[in-house]
């Protein structure tokens, strides 16, 4: 068994792309603990070699020589130290070869699970000791294989899953594809490390913007917010440190073909490329786009914004299910209301300016009669008598001293 053990060891070795030496240790343990349940115990101190050029296997047990022996396990007597040992002292490691007859066929049967147990503990090992220095980066990736809604990555012989949460939604993955993946963290659990890869986390369209746009790469434009609905529309705030660059011209490319590569990459994910502001009123403007807005109204201490559009802009700044105020607000971190433009205070002052000057004096509850002589006298609204007082009012012809005084009265109660 002993040829095909070895070349076992190094098949699993190159297929799991662990060490030679940490698969050897691991084989190595699983015969000691073989060996201690079929033929010893626990408490025995057993050491297992396997020569290389012969592809043997010898158990060794291990015990110290004692003047008294307390622990028969781990220690033996002089005088039967010298039945192994001619020149054995007291202190001295007596190793003995307890080989079993047939040891490694039963051996390899009975350390099979320990193995496999073992070999997954130095994967993700591994795993951890290969990505934990690759947080928030982009990451190349092949898809293996698409079980249901699950999808197994090759990271370069370490295969993990895309979750489902973490998909482009409406995307299509297939066994071969090539992708880019975004590793957010890598976290340790009980049951090994945790790669967190992600295709819809804001920080992927960065990190394909850096790759994509070399003043980006360069420092020379500077991404400062990206708000993300994964596979439908993306908005991203630039700025650029040399006045001389064109943050939007940069990122976009010759006829857009910088974000295009983006947006295929993205499924056909929309980006809207806007130029960040330090003013947090001409940025909530910028990223309300392509919306007119004609108001904003900051409340600094809520971080809410009311932004007020004309009814023809409403729609475009809401956007789709909600879609351009939310990513805006998220981009800007301010909470937005889109309102009509008729909402605002002193638009909602000037309609009700304009009721009160188109206001029929019939709707006064004045007496008919008294209607009719102001209506004679070419005076049919209030606007036209409106600060008018009960002497002006007898000089109109027909009315009384007592009319005059109700009119005044009547108009005192018109806001």
């Amino acid at each position: 068994m002993q040829s095909q053990f070895l070349a076992a060891i190094n098949q699993l070795a190159d297929e799991k792309n662990i060490p030679r030496g940490v698969v050897l240790d691991i084989v190595k343990a699983a015969l000691k603990t073989a060996y201690r349940k079929d033929y010893g115990n626990k408490d025995q101190n057993i050491d297992v070699e396997i020569d290389e050029k012969t592809e043997s296997t010898t158990v060794i047990l291990i015990k110290k020589v004692v003047k008294k022996v307390e622990n028969p396990d781990l220690e033996m007597s002089l005088a039967e130290a010298k039945k192994v040992k001619k020149n054995a002292r007291v202190g001295n490691d007596i190793k003995m070869d307890v080989t079993p007859i047939g040891y490694g066929r039963i051996a390899a049967q009975s350390a099979k699970q320990v193995i496999i147990q073992r070999i997954q503990e130095a994967e993700r090992d591994l795993m951890y000791e290969n990505f934990k220095d690759r947080e928030n980066e982009l990451i190349n990736a092949l898809v293996h294989r698409v079980e249901n809604n699950q999808v197994f990555v090759d990271l370069g012989k370490i295969t993990t899953v895309l979750p489902y949460e973490h998909q482009i939604p409406g995307e299509r993955y297939y066994g071969g594809q090539r992708i880019k993946i975004y590793l957010d963290k890598v976290i340790k659990t009980t049951k090994g490390p945790q790669l967190l890869i992600s295709r819809t986390h804001p920080s992927l369209v960065k990190k394909l913007m850096e790759l994509e746009i070399p003043e980006i790469k360069d420092k020379i434009v500077e991404i400062k917010g990206v708000a993300r609905d994964a596979g439908v529309r993306c908005k991203i705030a630039v700025a650029s440190k040399d006045e001389k660059v064109d943050p939007i011209g940069a990122c976009v490319g010759q006829k857009g073909v910088r974000v295009q590569n983006i947006t295929n990459e993205l499924h056909g994910e929309r980006i809207d490329v806007i130029e960040w502001a330090a003013n947090e009123e001409e940025y909530l403007r910028r990223a309300l786009a392509p919306a007119e807005v004609s108001k904003i109204v900051l409340n600094q201490q809520d971080r809410r914004a009311a932004v007020y559009v004309t009814s023809e802009q409403r729609a475009l700044a809401i956007g789709k299910q909600g879609q351009n105020v939310r990513l805006a607000s998220i981009l800007t971190g301010w909470e937005v209301d889109i309102l009509d433009i008729s909402e605002m205070p002193e638009e909602k002052a000037k309609l009700k300016q304009q009721k009160q000057e188109v206001m029929d004096i019939g709707s006064l509850g004045l007496a008919p009669e008294t209607v009719a002589k102001l209506a004679t006298a070419n005076l049919a609204l209030v606007e036209q008598i409106k600060g008018l007082n009960a002497k002006d009012l007898q000089s109109v012809e027909g009315i009384t001293a007592e009319e005059a005084e109700q009119i005044v009265e009547v108009l005192k109660k018109v806001k």
